[in-house]
């Protein structure tokens, strides 16, 4: 995710001051993430000093000093272009759980039992997502869909390579 471009999208409403921004953020999409203060003012800083952001006003009270920020037209341009670049598939070529199987096989360890572990935790994370997805809003139902669909496809995937461990292992070995 585009941290940036995503609190360019939200000043798009209406200028903001960095906590707002962040609360904003938290609530659309940081259920899961939240954003750090830190995180948001180093990234207001950069979309300042880059043009896609001006200071609207300050405020001073007791303590230091509040700017809110506004999106430039160039920062409008910007998230018009960022939303109109597809992204791209991640295709997961060079998987994790790919690297461990064979490293299971080559070092002689068990590559069906780190498969069978590997999917109780897919599917305790799918009951969990499932379980969430049943009491939020449609937000957080979409986002836990995306996540299900991405876990379905490991789930073939460990599938299909415990079909295939034999093979696997004779393929890998010196």
């Amino acid at each position: 995710m585009s941290i940036g471009h995503t609190l360019l999208g939200l000043l798009e409403t209406g200028p903001r001051h960095g906590y707002d921004l962040k609360r904003a953020f938290d609530d659309k999409f940081g259920h899961d993430r939240p954003l750090h203060y830190g995180q948001v003012y180093s990234t207001m800083s950069r979309l300042l000093k880059n043009g896609l952001v001006e200071v609207d006003s300050i405020e001073s009270g007791d303590g230091p000093e509040r700017k809110r920020y506004a999106v430039t037209d160039a920062g409008v341009t910007d998230v018009r272009e960022w939303l109109a670049t597809p992204e791209r598939p991640e295709p997961y070529l060079q998987s994790t759980l790919y690297t461990k199987v064979v490293i299971a096989l080559l070092t002689g360890r068990d590559a069906a039992e780190l498969l069978d572990v590997q999917r109780a935790s897919h599917l305790r994370t799918m009951r969990e997502l499932t379980e969430r997805k049943r009491h939020g809003d449609l937000a957080d139902q979409l986002i836990c869909d995306h996540a299900l669909f991405h876990l379905e496809a490991d789930l073939r995937w460990l599938e299909l390579t415990t079909a295939r461990l034999d093979r696997l292992a004779t393929a890998v070995r010196p």
